[in-house]
């Protein structure tokens, strides 16, 4: 094998890699965005009839499914032009290098320890709260437009950020690892249809913020005191505090240690099994 054809085969492998990739971020989103499904199901509908006009040479929609073909791009450009910008928007907020920073054991136990603290305080004196917590999409955007703290995670500081006529109270609180980045952020609002209209600016802005990221927005109903958990465009609502502490133990933890503890799992199943 020639120094060429290896080149010509990385190149066809560079080629096909970066189109899986495509494929896989548009259907990923694809899932989430009911606009976007009712698209996929038009641009399917559009092809069977151009393929079966052409089977049955059927002149009149032959000759109709060509002028749609040729002018889909624009109309398509034309009226998806939100959700073409919240794609780009996202890729833009895209870590490459994943995650802020990946947490021990230790220092998501302790997270987790400090945000659950602070809420059931916060639940009992209904104090209203908006906490999101970075994943691998970045935040930055918002952290600009924000009041900087970068301070240790602690629940008496997340107490008194969102303590009642505090400057920062009717904003959000953005964590990135250990530490509180900044308070006082602003994030867009859901419009979904699934969301109850009793549910006000915090749940909404709760689940926006979900819908355009990856990450984990925590809410504490000031009305009712209710503990929510938003994550990729849904919202778990009313969760009890024990839901709540092991979901976001959960959500928190790395992929990566998923697939270690699996292994030694299984490990511990093949000792068993053998003494």
């Amino acid at each position: 094998m020639t120094v060429e054809s290896i080149i010509e085969l990385l190149r066809k492998f560079v080629d096909v890699l970066i189109v899986w990739m495509v494929l896989y971020y548009i259907l990923k989103n694809l899932r989430k965005n009911v606009k976007m499904v009712l698209l996929f199901k038009g641009i399917l509908i559009i092809v069977v009839l151009k393929i079966f006009s052409t089977i049955l040479d059927l002149v009149t929609i032959n000759f109709l499914m060509d002028y749609v073909i040729e002018w889909a791009p624009l109309a398509l450009i034309i009226i998806f032009q939100p959700e073409i910008r919240n794609v780009l928007e996202q890729l833009g907020r895209s870590q490459l290098l994943g995650r802020h920073k990946v947490l021990t054991v230790d220092e998501r136990e302790k997270v987790v320890y400090e945000i659950v603290n602070a809420c059931e305080y916060m639940k009992k004196m209904r104090i209203g709260a908006l906490i999101v917590i970075e994943r691998d999409n970045s935040l930055q955007d918002y952290i600009e437009r924000s009041k900087k703290i970068y301070g240790d995670i602690t629940s008496d500081l997340l107490i008194a950020i969102f303590f009642p006529n505090n400057p920062l109270h009717d904003g959000g609180l953005i964590i990135q690892g250990d530490k509180i980045t900044s308070a006082g952020a602003v994030f867009p609002t859901s419009n979904s249809l699934k969301i109850s209209k009793r549910l006000g600016t915090r749940h909404r802005a709760a689940l926006g913020i979900s819908e355009e990221t990856d990450c984990i927005s925590l809410v504490v109903s000031e009305e009712t005191g209710r503990l929510s958990i938003a994550l990729g465009g849904e919202l778990h609502y009313n969760l009890t505090l024990d839901e709540f502490k092991l979901m976001l133990l959960e959500e928190l933890r790395p992929k990566k240690e998923i697939i270690v503890d699996d292994e030694e799992e299984d490990k511990d199943e093949e000792n068993t099994q053998v003494n």
